[in-house]
């Protein structure tokens, strides 16, 4: 084994790394692993077993073994460990070699490496992965960006270890530059509007209808059968009846109630705003994320502000179909707008990104993953050039036809006072979107009053301004 010469090797082997690591050798692959904490390290050489795993305590011992020209695949926490890394690693690599950064990187940053590495003569790719642990182990959906000619080198590996649909690996070659970082980047962003559209629903249920833990279970699981099925209503599903062993209760009614984030989702905001793509699903995640870290602000609000909150007098069976309804258009609704900015950040950034291709390697692997993305995918072959998916034929029609849901259960919000931001962002972009007219002329009018900025005529072309008083 000591002249063994490893295909590709891994920095950082926590969880997602370890995972993959083990997942490259089930697939054939000769790999190499290291980790500045030498108990990962040694945890790696118990678990590989007869696999061709190596694992490294030193970067030099960790380089020294790797086929030339070498591949060196990151996945360390974003940020500053990834340019120590980087550091450490450039005292021993030559040109044509490949690093691939495979951490949640800002796409802005990713870029500035890459260019800072080529002058160098080394490769530098940025490689979203997805998929938890459960994926990196098993199969994650990769989205990878950066030279042709580097995924040229990976593209067997990455193939072999993707999860698989319909005997398709959910893998593809993005764009150049940070391409693959950004699709990263924008599919955390769906995955936050998802995730706070779930969040809202149960919280209906639970406050609005007073549903029981294993009622909600019941729930979730049933609507994942249906036109609902996705990786996060499932996991959903199982989480209302996990109990927790120390105090022998349901295990969600002991978790509290403030939401951490890693930053992608507000990046996905800032960079929309930037490139001026509506996305308020996305926006409203992001701050209901921020709104929840406000406990001790909440709680004493409560005492002042709260109303208290009734209960739904409905039929409970005809609001559960509304709200099934509501939650499947909502969800139509963030994928568009995520789509949407995937699309103009294509442009403004180079990318060439093929909008078809990455529903398709959603469909398998990822958290965002569902049965919608199928629809999403034929959406795109039918028209590449969708500038929105509620243009699109079928699944326009899907949203108008759960519209009435939609309006039903944010009215049922409003009065009960409970909080659905992504829910009422949902119909608000829906309704704003399929509006002719909107009142921007009056917005238009006031900027040109106050600060002479000027506005344009629906009835002859050019610029115009007026003394209004």
């Amino acid at each position: 084994m000591a002249e063994q010469k490893y295909e590709i090797g891994m920095v950082g082997l926590g969880v997602m790394g370890r995972n993959l690591v083990l997942n490259m050798a089930d697939h054939g692959y000769s790999v190499t692993g290291y980790d500045k904490d030498l108990s990962k390290v040694q945890e790696l050489r118990a678990e590989a077993g007869s696999r061709v795993i190596n694992a490294a305590q030193t970067v030099s011992g960790f380089v020294s073994v790797l086929s030339i020209p070498r591949v060196i695949m990151m996945l360390v926490p974003a940020g500053p460990v990834v340019d120590s890394v980087i550091r450490e690693l450039m005292l021993y690599l030559r040109p044509g070699d490949l690093i691939i950064d495979a951490g949640n990187s800002h796409f802005k940053v990713t870029d500035l490496r890459a260019k800072s590495l080529a002058d160098k003569g080394i490769l530098y790719m940025g490689v979203g992965v997805s998929g938890g642990e459960d994926g990196a182990r098993h199969g994650p959906s990769l989205m990878p960006g950066g030279p042709k000619e580097a995924y040229a080198r990976v593209r067997p590996i990455f193939e072999a270890v993707a999860a698989h649909v319909e005997g398709t690996p959910c893998v593809t070659y993005l764009g150049p530059g940070s391409a693959g970082h950004y699709v990263k980047m924008v599919h955390n962003g769906i995955e936050y509007g998802l995730m706070q559209l779930i969040a809202e629903s149960y919280d209906l249920m639970k406050r609005g209808l007073e549903l029981s833990d294993e009622e909600l279970a019941v729930v979730y699981k049933d609507w994942n059968a249906g036109e609902l099925n996705a990786y996060l209503v499932e996991i959903t599903s199982h989480i209302f009846r996990k109990v927790d062993e120390q105090t022998g209760k349901q295990l969600i009614n002991e978790i509290l109630d403030e939401a951490e984030q890693k930053g992608t989702g507000m990046w996905t905001s800032q960079d929309a705003m930037d490139i001026q793509v509506p996305t308020p699903v996305i926006d409203a995640a992001v701050v209901a994320r921020n709104l929840s870290a406000l406990k001790s602000e909440r709680e004493a609000a409560s005492k002042n502000l709260n109303l208290g909150i009734t209960h739904l007098k409905c039929d409970r069976g005809e609001f559960l179909t509304n709200l099934k309804g509501a939650l499947y258009a909502s969800m139509i609704i963030t994928y568009a707008q995520g789509m949407a900015q995937l699309r103009i950040a294509s442009q403004v950034y180079k990318y060439d990104l093929n909008l078809e291709d990455i529903a398709r390697i959603w469909r398998g692997g990822c958290i965002i993953r569902a049965a919608l993305l199928e629809d999403i995918r034929a959406a795109f072959h039918r028209n590449p050039d969708l500038p929105n998916l509620l243009i699109d034929s079928h699944l326009g029609q899907e949203v108008l036809a759960k519209q009435d849901d939609l309006r039903a259960v944010v009215g049922f919000a409003v009065k009960l006072g409970l909080p659905t931001p992504c829910l009422m962002a949902s119909l608000a972009y829906f309704d704003g979107y399929r509006s002719a007219w909107l009142p921007a002329n009056l917005v238009q009018a006031q900027r040109d009053d106050f600060g002479a900025h000027s506005y344009e005529r629906i009835d002859e072309k050019g610029v115009f301004h007026t003394q209004w008083e």
